[in-house]
């Protein structure tokens, strides 16, 4: 029996449920297909800045403390995120108060007000979230490495923008933005749990007078060719963090479940090869991971790490020879067994609640246009073989590794040394 159900409304707007009429709860998402990589550079920031101010008052509801007190009103949690291909909004809640947590979300998506005073102020809240991003190496990591791998196109830069595009941002910067990309084509709203009766009629209500409109599609990501394999963001620290790692596929490969078992004996959990070399035999480092993140039309297969600055060099041959090694030898069939088990424990696990079941199916169906079912996942994760996890790992790990690094460093030959 599918776990997800599809209606679409006369607009184009599709709605996606997961019904769970066990539970007492419902999680109501709003989600599209815009995020970081739908900005000119000029704008940077801007899908981020909008959801911050989407939480800052509407006619019916002029400030945030309205819009919060509704929520609390019925003992919810509202909150968003953006990510660089989707942007999302939600509110978990009491079945009985669907309807409400419906009305709230979709009032701020279309009538927020965009007041020129709160855009001023929430200018400073967005620069000290910028000034803790930057102080934060741990997460810093991850835009600096694909910096270096997308270089300066959407993919290649941070959600959150820069200080410049933030404080030059304008009523209308939002106004334009949103207008483009906030249509029926791009708007997927979920609703799982106790989703109840009628909620297709109340979200036509809602949402259905929203006008279509071809919006086109974003810049599609460029693959730079020979660009540097290494960089270092140099940062006075006690602590260096890295990631160092390879192009992999995008979301929708045939090999991706091979791929993330791959990533899954090289660093899921710990007992994986990355966490039982760096950590337990050699001491290198804190915490060390590996993963794969794909995109729509690009992907990133690597391992990332916080490691004792005086011992960066063991760390970062250590990380590459596990790498090599997964590519140049077979996987045991104990040890790929372990990694199926554990890929697919953790899927299941993120399935146990009505928020997690219908996010797992919102993310594909706005980003891929179709819901893939739990049971098609671990029928792929089921279907992989040894062979498929060398043959998907020579491919992508046997090919140039990039490196990007965050310490008291300023020479890249150094590193690069190490990679060759």
């Amino acid at each position: 029996m599918p776990v997800f159900e599809r209606t679409t409304l006369a607009n184009g707007v599709r709605v996606l449920t997961a019904p769970m009429p066990q539970a007492q709860s419902v999680s109501c998402f709003v989600m599209f297909a815009a995020g970081a990589r739908y900005e000119s550079a000029d704008v940077g920031g801007i899908a981020h800045f909008a959801e911050h101010m989407f939480f800052k008052g509407t006619e019916r509801r002029p400030t945030a403390r309205h819009i919060a007190g509704e929520i609390d009103g019925i003992g919810g949690e509202l909150n968003a995120f953006t990510g660089k291909e989707y942007t999302g909004y939600y509110v978990k809640c009491a079945a009985e108060s669907r309807d409400v947590a419906l009305d709230v979300l979709v009032d701020m998506l279309r009538n927020s007000r965009f007041d020129p005073e709160e855009i001023e102020r929430e200018k400073g809240v967005i620069l000290e979230e910028m000034n803790m991003y930057f102080d934060t190496p741990r997460d810093l990591i991850g835009g600096v490495y694909e910096n270096l791998l997308y270089g300066d196109q959407p993919l290649g830069r941070d959600i959150i923008g820069t200080k410049e595009t933030v404080r030059a941002a304008t009523r209308d910067t939002f106004t334009s933005f949103i207008d483009r990309w906030y249509r029926p084509e791009r708007m997927v709203v979920g609703l799982g749990g106790r989703v109840g009766d009628g909620f297709v009629e109340r979200l036509e209500e809602l949402v259905g007078s929203i006008e279509p409109r071809e919006t086109g599609e974003p810049e599609p990501v460029v693959i730079p060719g020979d660009g540097p394999a290494v960089r270092v963001h140099g940062k006075q620290s006690d602590q260096a963090h890295l990631v160092l790692g390879a192009r992999s596929y995008p979301l929708g490969h045939p090999d991706r479940y091979a791929l993330q078992l791959a990533a899954t004996v090289l660093g899921g959990g710990m007992s994986s090869r990355l966490f039982t070399e760096v950590r337990e035999r050699r001491g290198l480092a804190y915490y060390v991971f590996g993963t794969n993140q794909s995109y729509t039309d690009a992907g990133s297969m690597h391992a990332q790490a916080g490691v004792d600055i005086n011992r960066i060099d063991d760390a970062v041959t250590t990380i590459a020879g596990e790498l090599r090694r997964i590519a140049e030898e077979p996987v045991p069939g104990e040890e790929l067994e372990k990694a199926r088990a554990f890929a697919k424990g953790r899927f299941v696990l993120g399935l146990e609640s009505p928020h997690g079941t219908i996010m797992f199916g919102l993310r594909r169906e706005v980003l891929q246009g179709a819901a893939e079912e739990p049971e098609a996942v671990l029928a792929g994760l089921d279907a992989v073989t040894g062979e498929d996890v060398q043959r998907v790992a020579r491919d992508v790990l046997g090919k140039r590794l990039h490196l990007a690094v965050i310490g008291p460093f300023d020479d890249a030959e150094r590193f690069e040394r190490l990679l060759a």
